[in-house]
């Protein structure tokens, strides 16, 4: 009776595996124990880089730290260099790992590849939270209309004419939908004070690299603003500044396309940032950089604020920035593809050298603002990766002094 009872469970038990390949893990359901991973195996560390202490009334509180993961392959390391990864606005470094729909992220590609990878989440987000809470005030990451509108169903809108070109997005892209709504669940908290982030991301972000060596930078939408900071501080730490869909939009910021007149605030007055950059000649106060607007505005091309070209103002260039090299990706669905060339200009014009690769140009079509997390996310990544390990070759060719050579051994 006993071998009778053995063998039903058993035969219950091999059952209930095999039905298991039928569940639904899309979104939210893949938190089952039954749905398989498909992020890479690897080991995880976690660090808190930058911060000091502060003598608050309460005692002695850290401010200005940012979270790290350091995420190393099983399989071991195979590139000489790490890459660091910094998320956007409203979201966290877990953007990076697994996609809505609980396909592989671009962590999991880079770690498939060899490459020692960090994720950060910046100062006053997820991990990255502050006790600083007068230095650090929140707003709201994103609702679901402006998901919508902006990252999953821009078609729907039809703000400009680019959007009726996505087809990649996972799912409807509006609420109700358990992709969509695994993606909206993510957004989170991000601070008003852009000037404390900007500053303590810079002393944090170069500590991180003190630490681990050169690196390259890679960063999605308003994130990209670490990255610019982080060369400005320590520009030979920065392999390569690497960037889907570049946010900081030089003086402004764009939100809707629908018309010349709509969607359009002042933002970073320092061009590129919020906080003041190694300009040079050298500036003390914004209003010292002269600004005029260049270019036909339309929904399908917006026009670009720059320094003035006028005959008797100089031009102020960012020499550190222009030594690391830089890179921007944008999906030729993305409001991005509006008006990213006016980032391109702005960089061009501050004396920084750039690659502008847009998606469709290499056959990567279908993506709005965030690709790398869209069906095609893996033909996304390698044109990404690509650029990474051209300009990894070139260091090797080109480091004639040893500058890096110690990171390497």
């Amino acid at each position: 009776m006993f071998f009778l009872w053995s063998l039903v469970v058993g035969l219950a038990t091999v059952s209930s595996a095999k039905s298991s390949d039928d569940l639904d893990c899309t979104g939210i359901n893949g938190i089952r124990p039954q749905c398989e991973s498909q992020e890479t195996s690897y080991k995880r560390d976690v660090f808190w880089v930058g911060g000091h202490y502060v003598n608050a009334a309460i005692g002695l509180l850290t401010y200005d730290q940012a979270y790290v993961e350091k995420l190393t392959p099983h399989k071991g390391i195979k590139k000489p260099y790490p890459v660091v990864l910094f998320h956007g606005g409203g979201v966290s470094g877990a953007t990076w790992l697994n996609t809505p729909d609980n396909r592989k992220g671009f962590a999991s590609m880079f770690l498939d590849l060899g490459y020692q990878v960090y994720v950060v989440d910046q100062t006053s987000v997820g991990r990255g939270t502050q006790e600083d809470l007068v230095g650090y005030p929140l707003r709201i990451g994103s609702t679901a209309n402006i998901s919508e509108v902006g990252f999953t169903a821009p078609e729907i809108a039809d703000a400009y004419p680019q959007s009726q070109q996505h087809t990649q997005w996972p799912g409807t892209g509006v609420r109700g939908d358990p992709i969509f709504d695994a993606f909206e669940s993510s957004f989170m908290p991000l601070t008003t004070n852009n000037t404390r982030q900007e500053i303590s991301m810079r002393a944090a972000g170069c500590e991180l690299l003190q630490l681990i060596g050169p690196s390259f930078l890679i960063s999605h939408s308003i994130g990209a603003i670490h990255p610019i900071v982080i060369s400005d501080e320590c520009p030979d730490l920065v392999l390569g500044n690497v960037n889907l869909e570049p946010g900081n939009i030089p003086f402004e910021s764009y939100t809707g396309n629908a018309t010349s007149s709509v969607g359009r605030s002042a933002a970073r007055p320092f061009g590129l940032t919020v906080s003041n950059l190694n300009y040079d000649p050298p500036i003390s106060n914004y209003t010292e950089l002269i600004t005029e607007t260049v270019g036909e505005d339309t929904p399908e091309s917006r026009s670009c604020i720059q320094q003035s070209s006028a005959a008797n103002y100089t031009i102020h260039t960012l020499p550190n920035v222009a030594k690391v090299p830089y890179v921007a990706f944008t999906g030729e669905a993305s409001p991005h593809i509006t008006y990213e060339h006016c980032v391109i200009q702005y960089l061009n014009q501050v004396g920084v050298k750039t690659d502008w690769i847009k998606m469709a140009d290499v056959g990567v079509h279908g993506n709005a603002h965030f690709g790398f997390l869209e069906k095609n996310n893996d033909e996304y990544f390698k044109v990404v990766e690509a650029w990474i390990k051209k300009a990894a070759n070139g260091i090797g060719s080109s480091d004639s002094g040893g500058r890096y050579s110690h990171w390497r051994a």
